[in-house]
């Protein structure tokens, strides 16, 4: 059976986001996520359309280039996620936003 972490053993991502707060604390406020699983990692989500992505993406000094895009929900979110090394700690950064509906007609209403 593997040791039991201790709140001690989270003190990288938890640095890091105290340190995040002094030096970004202008930027939105994202959902944080920590886990015992990878103790070096901190996640932080944007549910509220990209701009607030960027805004952390840019403040990190992340290049734009190493920005991953993919779908979820049959399509009908889009998700922007990269990893930034800051100050010890893996910062995982992830932006969702709706789809836009697609316009016009359908290919299965074509023949309706």
């Amino acid at each position: 059976m593997s040791e039991l972490l201790t709140l001690d053993g989270l003190s990288t991502p938890l640095r890091v986001l105290r340190l995040l707060a002094a030096d970004f604390g202008y930027l939105p406020a994202p959902d944080v996520d920590l886990t015992r699983i990878y103790p070096d990692w901190l996640t932080l989500r944007f549910h509220e359309g990209l701009d607030a992505f960027e805004a952390w993406r840019e403040a990190l000094a992340v290049p734009p280039e190493k920005v991953t895009h993919g779908v979820q929900g049959d399509g009908i979110t889009r998700v922007l996620k990269v990893t930034a090394d800051y100050a010890g700690a893996k910062v995982h950064l992830h932006g969702y936003t709706d789809v836009p509906a697609t316009q016009g007609v359908r290919d299965d209403d074509a023949d309706h």
